[in-house]
């Protein structure tokens, strides 16, 4: 397709993005870290710390890491809520030429047994809350190198014994676990003072990040993304900007979570490429906390989903006067309600804008313009180097208004599925990202997500497919048969609904919800179960979902 939405692009914005001004991420943290090395690079519950700190921290914990035998390649596994741990890790792996694998914290053993598994990880930085779920999922994994960190660790010393006090013996949310060879975090770090880390120097085209993503269809697989795709999308995103942000004026509040491709991309490694200030919340439903992250500091960056905005816009203690040095809103992760984006405008004066992106393309590949023509109920346009099509069935590429599968092309596209061929083939074809979105573009250019093309179901921007929850749902001794899809919910976009025959007369809905929190990660467990005689079925057996749906 003609750039025909270049036109739209704000004073200065180039067609495409300059040379890459890095060799690596390692190349862009050295030069960051050195350059803003005297400025607080994040905040958590009290706690500042400058990228000259980030640096000291980072390069000792890559050095304990290369010390327990890590070499380049290979995979290190973090399991966090947004903590200061998160960075240093992160940056300590990446400097030690280790790949990333972001774990959701909330995963169960199976899930976590999983992408462990499948990554190859040999190393992990986990949650003491989380590591029974470890030890559960730890019976045939080859981790190597066990750390473990306490929520409180890395606060001021006060305040953090308080904390992790309050977590044991109150509210008593850390279950005993019998893994052996765990270290503590800061333990692992004055290892590290011993040993001088050998940075990496890998190429643009070496793996930084195995970020997992159910892709367009299927259980959960590891998208391959390279330092190129990643820096490439940093300058995407920092040219489509233009001088909206300032190097080293920004401050950003991150409540999204970085071990989500939003969080981990667009609120971390984008905004630490520019120097900005992070203030991280570990729990993005304490809104009590993200509303005193306004009122403490002069937010100029704020990114969310769908249901952030809808809930911050409803306390009753957010409004103009805690937001008043705003600039700058951008959602993604789900499609924004207007209701939600015109509350927002009222209440602030400032304007959401809406973008697309997906893992698999780092993530992000267009936005509605900072200075330029907003249009409601669109993803925007796409961003510097990115290209794009819309295509039918039969792979023939669309007229401008008409609506088919959307294609992407630019050097922000991964490289493929880790160990999954046939799934790389079928989603990437000739230089395209068959995103399995359904899609329409618009004489300007603008992109409209209209309907996926599978039955994945989005749930607070986090994918959900139901062949997974299908397949755990009829292990239940007295299920016969299951389907799952997503019904509409004014919270969370969509919600999960299951279908159930039933084996034995005795089953009942809270047996299921029960079994499914046992064996799911909260999101996916289903809100609603309806109980049928039979499921609907094509002439061959297929569930037909839609048929329930409808």
């Amino acid at each position: 397709m003609e750039r025909i939405w270049t036109k739209h692009y704000p004073s200065g914005v180039p067609a495409n993005i300059p040379a890459l001004e890095d060799d690596s991420l390692v190349a862009l943290f050295d030069r960051c870290l050195e350059t803003y090395r005297k400025k607080t690079a994040f905040s958590c519950m009290g706690r500042d710390v400058s990228y000259g700190e980030i640096d000291r921290y980072s390069e000792k914990f890559g050095a304990y890491l290369q010390s327990r035998g890590m070499k380049k390649g290979d995979r290190f596994a973090i399991m966090l809520p947004n903590l200061i741990q998160y960075p240093i890790a992160l940056i300590g792996a990446i400097r030690a030429g280790l790949v990333i694998v972001n774990v959701n914290p909330l995963y169960t053993p199976r899930e976590i047994e999983h992408q462990l598994k499948d990554s190859g990880a040999k190393g992990i930085l986990i949650a003491e809350n989380f590591l029974n779920n470890l030890e559960k999922a730890n019976q045939d994994l080859k981790l190597d190198v066990i750390i473990s960190t306490s929520i409180g660790e890395f606060l001021n010393p006060i305040k953090g014994m308080a904390v992790d006090f309050v977590l044991k013996n109150v509210k008593r949310i850390i279950p005993k676990h019998n893994l052996a060879n765990v270290i503590g975090m800061k333990k692992a770090l004055t290892h590290g003072k011993s040993y001088s880390l050998q940075k990496a120097a890998p190429t643009l085209e070496d793996m930084v990040a195995l970020q997992y993503t159910g892709g367009t269809t299927g259980i959960s697989k590891g998208a391959i993304l390279t330092h190129k795709n990643i820096l490439s999308n940093l300058k995407q995103m920092d040219s489509f900007w233009g001088d909206t942000l300032g190097e080293g004026m920004e401050t950003i509040v991150t409540a999204l979570p970085m071990y989500h491709i939003f969080g981990f991309t667009v609120n971390f490694i984008s905004t630490f490429a520019i120097g900005s200030h992070n203030i991280l919340i570990p729990n993005a439903r304490d809104l009590d906390t993200v509303i005193a992250a306004f009122k403490k500091y002069p937010v100029s960056l704020f990114t969310g989903v769908n249901t952030l905005f809808q809930a911050m816009v409803a306390h009753k203690e957010f409004d103009s006067s805690v937001c008043k040095h705003l600039k700058l809103n951008c959602a993604g992760g789900m499609a924004l309600q207007k209701s939600v984006a015109d509350d927002w405008k009222e209440k602030t004066g400032t304007t959401i804008l809406q973008g697309y992106g997906l893992t698999e393309s780092s993530p992000a590949t267009s936005f509605n313009p900072p200075k330029g023509l907003v249009k409601d109920g669109t993803v925007g346009i796409p961003l510097p180097s990115c290209d794009i099509k819309v295509v039918n069935e039969h792979d023939e590429e669309l007229e401008i208004g008409e609506i088919g599968e959307l294609c992407l092309s630019g050097p922000h596209i991964m490289k493929g599925y880790y160990n999954k061929p046939e799934e790389t083939a079928n989603t990437l074809r000739s230089g395209w990202l068959y995103t399995g979105d359904i899609a329409t573009v618009d004489e300007d250019g603008y992109i409209k997500i209209v309907d996926r093309k599978k039955d994945m179901i989005l749930v607070s921007g986090f994918n959900v497919f139901p062949n997974e929850l299908e397949d755990i749902i009829v292990l239940h001794p007295k299920v016969a048969e299951a389907a799952v899809v997503g019904i509409q919910d004014d919270k969370s976009g969509e919600v999960v609904k299951a279908f159930i025959v039933k084996k034995e007369k005795s089953l009942t809905k809270e047996e299921i919800i029960q079994y499914c929190r046992e064996n799911m990660t909260g999101y996916k467990v289903p809100k609603q179960i309806e109980f049928r005689d039979e499921l609907p079925k094509t002439n061959v057996g297929k569930i037909l979902r839609r048929a329930l749906k409808e």
